[in-house]
């Protein structure tokens, strides 16, 4: 699926709330800790972590594709 992103980057945490993994930014922290999630092929733990166009994402296998 692809997603638009708005300006330079988006944060892991922002993008869980835009792709309705979570309900609210304060679950963020526990999320990222308990969802398979990957950037690029690697292993994401980080709810800071700067999301661009052109990354892939998989969460939970379900695959989104920054434009």
């Amino acid at each position: 699926m692809d997603i638009k992103v708005k300006g330079d980057f988006i944060t892991l945490g922002q993008f869980l709330k835009l792709t309705d993994f979570i309900s609210t930014g304060g679950e963020a922290k526990f999320a990222v800790k308990e969802l398979r999630i990957t950037v690029n092929g690697e292993a994401e733990n980080r709810r800071g972590r700067k999301l661009r166009r052109n990354d892939n994402v998989v969460i939970e296998g379900k695959e989104f594709h920054l434009i």
